[in-house]
């Protein structure tokens, strides 16, 4: 089947739709923690461009949501980071190399998959309503207006729109802006012998299990689901050397751990991107706002109101959780996705991933013995 060409302003409108979950993060780490906002934004821009020329899709790049949110509350330092992010370079480039990742994605059954998503896609909600709810006005009528917009043709404007609506309410309001910045110098790096082995407890190992369930092994699934014409180019073990490639490469320049992602490949094909645009266009605005990066460019970005940032993040778990197994699965199939979903939920992925395949291993074990001999 050709494929059609491409909506330049819908792969716009793709390429920033997941500012819900970037800026906040990103921005947390340079105001909080005194990053660099040179290496952080060269980082992304060069996973961007990387990830949208080989994989010639909206396959987004994210910080690592939980290296990041421990980074930021606890206040540790770029070293921490910087050693968080190779070790996980190092683990994701072994498991694809040996094959591991390939395995694991086989014992993960679907159900589980839609699991994680759901409780992922939850935790992104609640995230979004808190910041919506410091300027409630703002942030649900924005929130509204997103969803009022799927009803309409030109509903690719809605969130450029509502990005640009809030930053000139900020503006008028006088309010104060939301964010502010560092001007930390951009320098070549290397973590401290300290710093690894507190990575590798603090951060790395609640990473791991998001990662390879939510960046690896769920956007795998997702994106052969939107891009069936193309779905060999997305195997987990593609998806794991990406990440695994520009976290070990990308991190001594100041880069975040980052990895791709479910939700952001939910909420930019939402938006409209189909094509490589929406993430060469979001990688070259980052490798611009690295390089001319100065006080205007901070006060603009801390222009965006937190609780526009809100309503992004709250439209991205809605498109996450959302699935067709929730209409053609069977129901030991629902209970799976229930039960990994709750326990995600309450203790943490590892845990839910742990309770779903020990679900799925008793279903097989089951069927097996239930079969005439």
């Amino acid at each position: 089947m050709p494929t059609a060409a491409p909506n330049r302003l819908a792969e716009f409108s793709g390429a920033f739709a997941d500012l819900g979950t970037f800026l906040p993060l990103v921005l947390g780490l340079i105001a909080l923690n005194q990053f660099s906002p040179q290496g952080i934004f060269l980082g992304f821009g060069l996973f961007a461009c990387a990830t949208a020329l080989y994989y010639r899709r909206p396959i987004p790049v994210q910080p690592m949501k939980v290296i990041a949110a421990l980074v930021i509350a606890q206040q540790l330092t770029p070293g921490m980071m910087q050693a968080s992010a190779m070790l996980m370079g190092i683990i994701l480039l072994l498991l694809a190399a040996s094959g591991a990742i390939s395995w694991l994605s086989r014992q993960i059954s679907q159900a589980i998959s839609v699991g994680i998503q759901l409780a992922i896609s939850l935790q992104l909600l609640w995230m979004g309503l808190k910041m919506m709810a410091g300027a409630p006005v703002l942030g649900f009528g924005a929130f509204a207006l997103i969803f009022a917009a799927r009803f309409f043709p030109l509903k690719y404007l809605a969130m450029p729109l509502v990005i640009a609506l809030g930053m000139l309410w900020q503006y008028q309001s006088g309010a104060e802006l939301g964010h502010s910045f560092n001007n930390t110098p951009w320098h070549l790096g290397w973590p401290d012998a300290a710093d690894w082995s507190a990575a590798a407890t603090l951060l790395v190992l609640p990473q791991l299990a998001l990662t390879l369930t939510n960046a690896v092994i769920a956007t795998s699934v997702m994106a052969k689901d939107k891009f069936p014409e193309d779905a060999a180019r997305f195997s987990p073990k593609a998806l794991a050397t990406s990440s695994g490639l520009a976290n070990l490469l990308l991190s001594p320049l100041g880069g975040a751990a980052m990895c791709h992602g479910a939700g952001g490949l939910a909420v930019q094909y939402h938006f409209g991107a189909r094509e490589k645009w929406a993430g060469l266009i979001f990688g070259v605005t980052c490798l611009g706002i690295a390089i001319g990066w100065d006080q205007n460019i901070a006060w603009l970005l801390g222009l965006i109101p937190m609780a526009i940032l809100g309503s992004l993040l709250s439209t991205a778990g809605l498109q996450l959780a959302w699935s067709k197994r929730f209409l053609d699965g069977k129901p030991y199939c629902l209970f799976v996705i229930g039960a990994t979903a709750i326990v995600s939920l309450s203790v943490n992925a590892a845990a839910g991933l742990t309770v779903g395949m020990l679900l799925e291993f008793g279903r097989r074990q089951w069927q097996s013995q239930s079969q005439p001999g």
